[in-house]
């Protein structure tokens, strides 16, 4: 068993990390070096990520180890949904107080384990380790060992301390714990050419169940969903599947990738989100397990579905073509999402005025590209008086984006729809496509919103605060564009290393001076994407944003 530090920089060594990948051969032994910052944390610290990701596995006790406020702050932070067992639901925490940080809290643990075993006999609990416990050297390996031996249950222990990072790094630090206490502790009771797994996927609001039935259908089992609504016994056994899907690789790529090292499951990463890439990932678990001794017509059958598919999401996405002409939507979201839902948007026959692209890959800007042409507007990190602005100078009918953003689209009195994980609706799948266009007709035309735009009575015949901040920003813009020094002077100001704090101009001096065309040049000289790698692609774009040198031929 190895120690957290050492888990903690396996995990940051993983290959199949997209920011990892983006470093050179010396960095990456290295691992992820960057210490963290006051609040580094915020939004979701290493617990809560491991708890987000295991939590929807539906008939385990899932024990917190630590003061209450932190089972409080975790219960129910995602709408995952469940079929069968509703253990998952209850909240279990040992509670820890004053007397037990200052004589230990194992005691403690060990009551609730026996505690939970005698009153709901789970098929297994696992133990999540945090702050206050770790840092007073609770040993919850040891703990969960010794009630295992005694109780004859699985007893996990998570450890994801809260200070050890963010939330992403507890999603794999959760995954750690399932590669070595659980996958392939079990046997299924049979197995098929058809038996796949879905890594990184959670049923938010049920969304899964909207595709689980095209592969019923095809027959393609599901053999473990790690987690959303999945089993214990069914993640033991996952390693005996054929193929596996990587819905999140952010969250499990280091799962998807050692079960291919440890068991051979290929795997590919993948989305059931847009009518495309569901298309996309039905053809690809069907070539995959054709690969792995499934018969060739699975193909067939697989296209003569999508094919259905297709058709009845694209009929029912036909009628809300008059209601949603003219209209536009700003999408701020990230990754995947940046580009896979605006080919549905446009089918539909709203316009994509921008599309935020703060956590997409190259190939996803490339997509953006292909989808919304070569102007495309693909938006880095738009600060909130930008997206207020965008929305009240009507360049946005309505915004697309996270919980974050809702009370930007608010006071510009906007609609505002939520497609990030905290929503109440399902959009996966081509059912979901066309869900998605009916809560973004129903958000387009509620008639609240003229009701909203009206002025206040105590504001009649005066100027509105939305009024004064429009004007300040108005202003500001005149200024800057009538002062071609003040106008460069913000450009080259334009935060492009966050981590590092490195500028446009920065950048643009060390390339000039240096003549600089590569990433690491510019990061030598500049530190710029020695942070976490997300400004990689920045730089990139600034590359190739550079006039081409023009090379002098010497008189001969």
């Amino acid at each position: 068993m190895s120690s957290l530090s050492a888990t903690i920089q396996d995990v940051f060594n993983e290959p199949g990390c997209g920011k990892n990948a983006t470093k050179s051969e010396a960095e990456r032994k290295k691992g992820c070096t960057k210490q963290l910052q006051p609040g580094g944390a915020a939004g979701g610290c290493a617990f809560d990520g491991a708890k987000i990701a295991l939590q929807p596995f539906t008939d385990v006790a899932h024990l917190v180890h630590g003061p209450i406020a932190c089972e409080g702050n975790s219960w129910d932070n995602r709408g995952a949904a469940s079929s069968g067992s509703d253990l998952w639901r209850r909240s279990f925490t040992t509670d820890i107080n004053e007397t037990d940080i200052v004589f230990g809290g194992e005691k403690r643990l060990y009551k609730a384990i026996r505690e939970i075993i005698e009153k709901y006999d789970p098929p297994a609990i696992f133990v999540y380790q945090t702050c206050v416990p770790a840092m007073i050297g609770d040993d919850i390996n040891a703990v969960c060992k010794a009630a295992a031996t005694k109780f004859g249950k699985p007893v996990i222990p998570i450890n994801s301390p809260g200070f050890v990072g963010p939330k992403n790094l507890g999603n794999k630090l959760a995954g750690e714990a399932l590669l070595e206490h659980v996958i392939g502790t079990e046997e299924p009771d049979y197995t098929t050419p058809y038996d796949i797994n879905i890594i990184g996927e959670y049923n938010l609001s049920g969304e899964f169940w909207q595709v689980k039935p095209l592969l019923d259908e095809l027959g393609i089992r599901i053999l473990s969903c790690i987690s959303g609504d999945g089993k214990y016994r069914e993640l033991a056994y996952s390693h005996r599947a054929k193929a596996a899907m990587m819905v999140c690789s952010k969250a499990m790529i280091n799962v998807a990738r050692k079960m291919e090292e440890r068991y051979g499951i290929p795997f590919f990463e993948g989305s059931f989100y847009g009518i495309q890439d569901s298309s996309d990932s039905l053809r690809e678990i069907a070539r995959m397990l054709i690969e792995r001794g499934a018969p060739a017509e699975l193909m067939d059958r697989t296209e003569a579905v999508i094919a259905r598919e297709e058709a009845k999401a694209g009929a029912a996405i036909e009628r809300f073509k008059p209601r949603f002409k003219d209209k536009k939507v700003l999408l701020i979201t990230g990754g995947v999402k940046s580009w896979s839902v605006v080919a549905a948007l446009q089918e539909a026959g709203l316009e994509i005025v921008g599309t935020s692209v703060k956590k997409s890959t190259k190939e996803d800007k490339e997509r953006i590209k292909e989808l919304m042409g070569q102007d495309a507007h693909m938006i880095e990190d738009m600060t909130p008086r930008e997206m207020y602005k965008m929305l009240k100078d009507a360049k946005a009918d309505i915004m697309l984006s996270g919980g974050k953003s809702q009370f930007v689209a608010l006071k510009a009195a906007m609609p505002w729809l939520d497609i990030n994980q905290e929503r109440s609706h399902a959009y996966m799948g081509y059912i979901g496509m066309v869900e998605l266009m009916e809560e973004i007709e129903k958000a387009l035309y509620n008639p609240m919103w003229e009701q909203l735009r009206k002025p206040a009575p105590w504001d009649a015949g005066s100027v509105s605060w939305q009024a004064r901040a429009m004007a300040q920003m108005d202003a500001k813009a005149a200024e800057i564009a009538a002062d071609p020094a003040l106008a460069e002077a913000t450009r080259r100001a334009k935060k492009i290393c966050f981590c590092k704090t490195v500028d446009l101009g920065t950048i643009e001096d060390a390339i000039s001076a240096h003549g600089l065309t590569t990433v690491d040049g510019v990061k030598e000289r500049t530190n710029a994407s020695g942070g976490c790698g997300a400004c990689k692609g920045r730089v990139e774009d600034i590359l190739a944003a550079q006039p081409v040198p023009v090379v002098l031929q010497a008189a001969e």
